[in-house]
């Protein structure tokens, strides 16, 4: 069991037991060196050795893989057993006695370390900075000299391979153990990595190429497995090893991987050596991505801006100035606007990469503050389809089950979501479970990598077509009632509204055949997987932007929901309805109250009696009716009535939908402030900019797709002076109503003391136990892996019909393509953050991605820089000519500035939600001009991307793209 030691000069010791644990068996008990300890049966030697205390030698095990045996350090007796067999590999049985230290044991260790020392490098910098493990094991097996030599011919020659932005590759320190090779493919699911070769002549190669250019997706599992220098961080070759860590959680996606951030120094003089993946991390269990576990640079990047500035105009240059002043800048500038416009004229914004800290003081500040209900956040303009479809059907705005859960289903339907980009920890445990026998269905118009990639073939891939998710989830359900594949006692015992919703869904107008027109999917094809799916015995629904960021969002959470519910697929492990957030606290910025309709907990505004909680506790009257949504917020802008705003952590002028209406509000508005790193796009259009601190300065939690609390922990000082929380309540304070907290467990306590789901949670209880999913309750006190477990939150769950209305944004004549969006692995949302690093390296600029046909019909050629346009505005790309998007679909991604995708996005929105359809917009792909095309093909290896919109990709990185 990793513990949290506290000690500034201490490094959090996590105990490597050699193989995995065993779940369930009959306890056995050993007898091992002399001391007995008990242990399910089955466990291996060597970990039954090391939970007893003893350590056994080992080179090619680890508790991250199955046990493999090859390294032969690990060597044990045991009595009445023939020969020296590997602990590793050796299972424990009932009265069992082992030897690991007898002197047959240790002369066989010696020998075996004397060969590989033959070929290991005797100035092997790993071994004198303290990151090679081979120096360790031969002090412990008492190896003075070898004598074999010490020139092997196998390796030491070799080169190394530096292709990879942040790891490299010496041959000459591997020892060919395979635990990279096995961490690709048993952690990772990449199978990047193989063994070549035979005997002495054996290498490990990234398929015959280098890593940069291999399949490799740099997810730092191999770099983390290998027991040598031979895989080793820049970061710790330049830094050298750090001395203390800090657990805390990463600050990209929404699977909230749990982190030990290895540093060097305190302070203002701390250093950040490498970001290590925790073991009892309850999201991740020890495996990483490219973002989280490399990715943290951007937090030290000389574009961070540390100062608070102010300037009169948006025309002006900024000024820098003191905390107070720019705080009271902002303070008069709101009140003065109050004052001649009305107590609803400001309005503030809150961010779902911030603290759940941060957020509900965000939400305070602007209800207790500011007078109003005119709060929102990010999480508007992707997932608050779910938050509404979810609490209809089941009573609560959060996903059903735990990651883990994975692991028992037996059918998974992935509906727009491209887990292995956007969430790739969680797409790991999804491709070791379809290995593992179970089978996937993706609907998705485009061929994303989990309809085939190594050892993973979908069972169906549905190219749903986009604008179509309600019609094809209404065929799903329509093939399951008429063939009566549903659960009738499910439906019975456990729903609501079940009569109307099966005489709906039963009509002709729902069958497949009736859809396919419209959907594109084969009749067939769709039946074919509604039967799966209803099958099982456990299917379990994941989803993501595809499914919520469309015009009929709520409506299609909900009929996954009815989907769910026909089938019994509730309740337990391996099934539900699971969203895929975004960000890393999209599920808290809600859950604290960052809508204009609602308080924490998702209780709506309208309650007397919710609001009586608050108003006791602050001191004020809270208003009863809903504020401004974010747009609503715009256009009131643009009408003269809606004129202050505060923007934490998130830019609007980038991230929402057709900028140009977003840069007309901003720039109608009287007084924006805006808090970040940097110096973002919605700055262009501040007044005030207030400093932030990344995650590495921060104190409080984040909430993950699974309802999970993680603390995050401060690694470094502050590198503004203050936290954000702090900001936040000298501004409300600034305004006229006093706001300070001692501590950011302050703002938990008040959390919990006023949200019914949080009641049990503290800072204390998760430094205690880890993390917890809400809900916390007393009748839950350690948290709730599996929602909705014999009845539904809301009692009986809803059955809705769900009636399909087609978009009004069509293709038509002028813009005969639609348009959809979406993520790619080694960028995050805006690129702020992940644009600052060597990220850029696989994805320098957003690419068009066009189908053959539609190509030729055009005129088009793989790399011309092309005009995408719509209704709305127009800019430009590099064209990508792939058929992984069907005819007449074009895709792209929102991570540059530089092309601004959602300069030609939309204002369609969610009929619920207002929640933006990125996914559906009509465009037309021409062409931009020869000169452009000439630029292109003139440009130099590494040519920078000109900042402006529409920049042709640099020259060379269309094939680094491709992958």
């Amino acid at each position: 069991m990793t513990t949290l030691d506290e000690r500034p000069d201490a490094l959090t010791s996590e105990t490597d037991y050699g193989t995995p644990a065993v779940r369930g068996g009959a306890p056995a008990t050993v007898s091992i060196d002399g001391r007995e300890v008990t242990v399910p049966a089955g466990t291996s030697v060597m970990r039954a050795a090391a939970e007893a205390g003893i350590e056994i030698p080992k080179l090619c095990a680890t508790d991250s893989l199955k046990a493999f045996g090859s390294c032969r350090l690990c060597l044990v007796e045991v009595e009445g057993g023939k020969g020296t067999p590997a602990s590793c590999t050796t299972p424990c049985t009932d009265g069992m006695v082992v030897g690991t230290r007898t002197e047959q044991v240790q002369a066989l260790r010696r020998n075996v370390m004397e060969l590989y020392l033959s070929d290991h490098p005797t100035d092997c910098a790993g071994c004198a900075r303290g990151s090679c493990e081979m120096q360790k094991w031969a002090r412990e097996t008492g190896v003075a000299e070898v004598r074999y030599g010490l020139d092997g011919a196998s390796h030491l020659a070799d080169t190394t391979d530096r292709s990879n932005p942040y790891f490299d590759y010496d041959p000459a320190a591997c020892i060919v153990c395979s635990r990279c090779v096995r961490a690709c493919s048993e952690t990772q699911g990449t199978f990047a990595l193989t063994v070549e070769g035979r005997g002495f002549d054996s290498r490990i190669s990234p398929g015959g190429t280098d890593f940069l250019s291999s399949e490799c997706v740099s997810c730092g599992a191999c770099v983390q497995a290998c027991p040598t220098d031979a895989l080793t961080e820049r970061s710790v070759v330049q830094l050298g090893m750090p001395t203390r860590s800090v657990v805390t959680t990463c600050a990209y996606c929404g699977v909230g991987c749990s982190f030990k951030a290895e540093v060097q120094g305190s302070g203002d003089d701390t250093r950040v050596v490498r970001m290590v993946p925790w073991k009892d991390g309850g999201a991740n269990e020890g495996h990483s991505c490219v973002k989280g576990r490399f990715a943290y640079g951007y937090a030290a990047h000389d574009d961070r801006q540390l100062e608070p500035m102010v300037r009169e105009s948006i025309d002006d240059e900024w000024r820098v100035v003191s905390w107070e002043e720019a705080i009271r800048t902002a303070a008069e500038g709101f009140r003065r606007i109050q004052a001649e416009h009305g107590v609803g004229s400001i309005g503030g914004i809150s961010s779902s990469r911030c603290t759940n800290e941060e957020v509900y003081v965000v939400q305070k500040m602007v209800r207790a503050s500011f007078g109003n209900n005119n709060v929102d956040t990010c999480a508007r303009v992707c997932h608050s389809p779910t938050g509404y479809g979810l609490n209809h059907a089941f009573g609560t705005s959060a996903g059903t089950q735990d990651f883990r859960s994975v692991e028992q289903a037996d059918v998974m339907l992935l509906i727009g979501a491209n887990p292995t980009d956007a969430h790739p920890v969680f797409a790991s445990r999804m491709k070791k479970r379809l290995r593992a026998g179970a089978q996937i269905i993706v609907a998705d118009p485009r061929r994303i990598d989990l309809v085939r990639s190594p050892h993973v073939e979908a069972a169906h891939h549905l190219p749903v077509r986009p604008g179509t998710n309600v019609a094809f989830v209404n065929a799903m359900a329509h093939v399951i009632v008429t063939e009566e594949l549903h659960d009738a006692e499910f439906v019975r015992s456990r729903t609501e509204g079940a009569e109307g919703y099966l005489e709906f869904i039963a009509r002709p107008e729902h069958s497949p055949e009736a859809t396919e027109a419209e959907t594109g999917i084969p009749a067939a094809e769709l039946r074919s997987a509604a039967r799966l799916y209803a099958a099982g015995p456990n299917s379990a629904i994941y989803y993501g932007l595809g499914v919520t960021e469309h015009s009929q969002g709520s409506t299609m959470v909900m009929g996954m929901a009815n989907l769910a519910m026909l089938t019994g697929n509730l309740g337990r492990e391996g099934v539900g309805v699971n969203p895929l957030r975004g960000q890393n606290n999209v599920q808290g910025s809600c859950d604290m109250g960052s809508f204009p309709h609602e308080l924490p907990g998702y209780r709506h505004v309208s309650r007397p009696e919710v609001r009586e909680i608050y108003e006791t506790l602050w001191g004020v009257t809270i208003q009863p009716e809903p504020g401004l949504r974010i747009p609503n917020m715009f256009d009131s802008a643009i009408g003269g009535s809606f004129l202050g705003l505060y923007v934490q952590g998130e830019d609007i002028a980038q991230s929402d939908p057709n900028t140009q209406h977003v840069e007309a509000a901003l720039r109608s508005m009287q007084m924006v402030v805006v808090q970040d790193l940097f110096l973002n796009e919605t700055a262009r259009f501040a007044h005030v900019f207030l400093p932030g601190t990344s995650f590495l300065e921060k104190d409080g939690t984040f909430t993950n797709a699974e309802r999970r609390l993680n603390r995050v922990r401060p690694v470094m000082p502050s590198r503004v002076g203050k936290d954000e929380w702090q900001v936040v309540c000298e501004l409300a304070t600034a305004m006229g109503y006093p706001m300070s907290y001692g501590s950011t467990a302050e703002i938990m306590d008040e959390i919990a003391s006023t949200t019914p789901t949080f009641a049990g949670v503290s800072f204390a209880r998760l430094d205690a136990e880890g993390s917890m999913q809400w809900p916390v309750t007393d009748a839950a006190p350690h948290g709730t892996p599996t929602m909705h477990v014999g009845e539904f939150v809301r009692g009986l769950g809803q059955l809705t019909p769900t009636v399909y209305v087609p978009t009004t944004e069509r293709a038509n004549r002028r813009f005969p393509l639609v348009l959809t969006t979406g993520r790619i692995l080694s960028q995050y949302n805006v690129g702020a953050q992940t644009r600052r690093t060597p990220n850029s390296t696989w994805h320098p600029a957003d690419v068009l991605e066009i189908h053959p046909s539609d190509a030729e019909l055009r005129g088009i050629r793989d790399g011309d820089v092309v005009e995408l346009a719509s209704r709305v505005g127009a800019t430009r790309l590099t064209a990508l000519v792939s058929d992984r998007m069907p005819a007449g679909v074009v895709y792209t991604t929102f991570h540059h500035p530089v092309t601004g995708a959602n300069v030609v996005t939309t204002e369609n929105s969610d009929w619920a939600t207002n929640c933006p359809e990125y996914k559906v917009t009509a465009v037309q792909v021409t062409v931009a001009t020869e000169a452009a095309r000439a630029e292109r093909d003139a440009a130099p290896e590494g040519h920078d991307v000109p900042a402006e919109r529409g920049a042709p990709m640099p020259a060379g990185a269309m094939a680094r793209h491709r992958r």
